[in-house]
C-alpha cells in the first residue's frame, strides 16, 4: 500500500547505514585512524550484521508454528497471453467441478500469499489463483500499463476459462480494488458470470484516504510520496539490493510487522511475508502504486447486485476498518466479519478463521440458491 514506501525507504536508509558505517569504521581503524580492538569489535559487528541478522532477530522476535508456509505451487497451470502482451499465470486447485474461486492478491506479493487458502478451501471448491502482472510468474505489459482497468479486464480473462459455473470473486487489498474496478467496467457479468464476491482489508477509493494518519499522508502525497515513487523506479536495481540487504539484517521485518501483523503470528509467516515483499521489483511496486492513487470507486458500491462479504482484520493499519464499515453500509448485499486480533495480513496470521468466514458464506451463497 502507498503510506508502506515511506517505512520501507527508511528501513533500507537505515541498513546502508549500518553496513556503510560499519565498513568506515574498519578502513579508519586499519588506517590506525581510530585506535582499539573496540573499533575492530564495533565496525565487524555492524558488517556481520548487515548480513546474517536475520538470524538473530527472527527467532527473538516470534515463535515457531507447527505449519509455516512455503513457496508451493500448482501443477495445473494456464498460461493466459494478453493483447497487451502480459502473460498471466493462473494456477487450479481443487475438484474441477467444485465450485470456482478466483482469488486476486494484494500489490507486493504474489499468488503464493495465499498458501493456507489454498490447502484449507480446496477440499471443497475449485481454488484458481493468479500472479498480477509484473509479480510472481506473470509478465508485465509492453506499454507499461499498471492501471486497476487494465487488471479488471485481465480478471475478466480469467473468468473466461474458468468453465461454466459462475464464479466467485475474492480479493485482498489491490485485489479488491480490482473486483470493484471489475464490477464498474463489466457489470453484466454480476449475477451471472459472477456469484459473488468476498472483499478483504481492501478499499472503496484512493487507499492514501483510508490508511492510518490518513490525513497526513495525503499531505504528503504530492510533495513527498509521488516523487518517491518516481525516484524509486529510477533506481529500482539499488533499491532491490538494499531491500534484500534489509532482509538479510532482519530490518525488514520491522516494516513487515508494523504494516500487516498484530503479534500472534509465527516466525515462518513472518519470514514468508519479508521474503514476499523483497521478491517484488521496486520499480514494478512503485508504478503500481501511482496507479492507485488515481483509484475511485465509491459510486459503484450501490451498483453491485451479488452477495459480498466483506473481511477486514480489527488492528489493520493499511486499510483502516473504516474503510470496510463503509462498504458493508452501502454495498446492497454484504455483511462485515471483522477478525479480532488481526491486520492487514489476517488471512495469513488468522489463516484459519479466515478460511472458515471465506467458507461460511460461499456454502450459504450455495444452499440459498443465488449463486453456486
Amino acid at each position: 500500500m502507498p503510506h508502506n514506501f515511506l517505512l520501507v525507504w527508511l528501513v533500507q536508509l537505515l541498513s546502508v547505514g549500518v553496513l556503510g558505517g560499519g565498513i568506515y569504521i574498519l578502513y579508519e581503524w586499519y588506517e590506525q585512524e581510530l585506535v582499539g580492538m573496540s573499533y575492530l569489535v564495533i565496525g565487524l559487528a555492524m558488517v556481520l550484521w548487515s548480513f546474517i541478522g536475520r538470524f538473530i532477530s527472527l527467532p527473538l522476535l516470534r515463535r515457531p508454528g507447527s505449519e509455516e508456509p512455503k513457496f508451493t505451487r500448482s501443477k495445473t497451470v494456464e498460461r493466459l497471453r494478453r493483447p497487451d502482451g502480459s502473460i498471466l499465470q493462473v494456477e487450479f486447485y481443487g475438484p474441477e467441478d467444485g465450485q470456482p474461486i478466483i482469488m486476486s492478491h494484494g500489490w507486493g506479493p504474489n499468488s503464493t500469499v495465499w498458501y493456507y487458502a489454498k490447502r484449507q478451501l480446496s477440499d471443497s471448491f475449485r481454488v484458481i489463483v493468479w500472479d498480477l502482472p509484473g509479480l510472481g510468474k506473470s509478465s508485465s505489459s509492453k506499454n507499461k500499463d499498471y492501471s486497476l482497468e487494465k487488471y479488471a479486464r485481465d480478471l475478466e480473462a480469467i473468468i473466461a476459462i474458468t468453465g461454466d459455473k459462475p464464479v466467485i470473486l475474492l480479493g485482498h487489498s489491490m485485489g479488491g480494488m480490482i473486483i470493484l474496478t471489475f464490477c464498474r467496467l463489466f457489470p453484466q457479468h454480476l449475477g451471472s458470470r459472477v456469484a459473488s464476491l468476498i472483499l478483504v482489508d481492501t478499499t472503496y477509493t484512493n487507499p492514501v484516504k483510508t490508511c492510518i494518519f490518513s490525513g497526513l499522508i495525503r499531505k504528503l502525497q504530492k510533495p513527498l510520496l509521488e516523487p518517491l515513487l518516481y525516484i524509486t523506479i529510477v533506481l529500482s536495481p539499488i533499491l532491490w539490493l538494499m531491500t534484500w540487504l534489509s532482509y538479510l539484517n532482519g530490518s525488514l521485518y520491522i516494516s513487515v510487522e508494523l504494516s500487516g501483523f498484530t503479534g500472534t503470528e509465527t516466525r515462518g509467516q513472518l519470514n514468508f511475508a519479508a521474503i514476499l515483499s523483497a521478491l517484488g521489483s521496486p520499480g514494478v511496486l512503485a508504478r503500481g502504486t501511482l496507479a492507485m492513487f488515481n483509484y475511485e470507486e465509491t459510486k459503484t458500491l450501490a451498483t453491485i447486485n451479488v452477495p459480498v462479504l466483506v473481511v477486514c482484520g480489527a488492528s489493520d493499519i493499511a486499510t483502516k476498518p473504516v474503510a470496510s464499515d463503509r462498504m458493508k453500509a452501502e454495498l446492497p448485499q454484504a455483511e462485515l466479519v471483522t477478525i479480532n486480533p488481526g491486520g492487514h495480513m489476517a488471512l495469513m496470521e488468522q489463516n484459519q478463521r479466515f478460511a472458515q468466514a471465506v467458507s461460511a458464506f460461499c456454502s450459504a451463497c450455495g444452499n440459498s440458491g443465488v449463486s453456486p
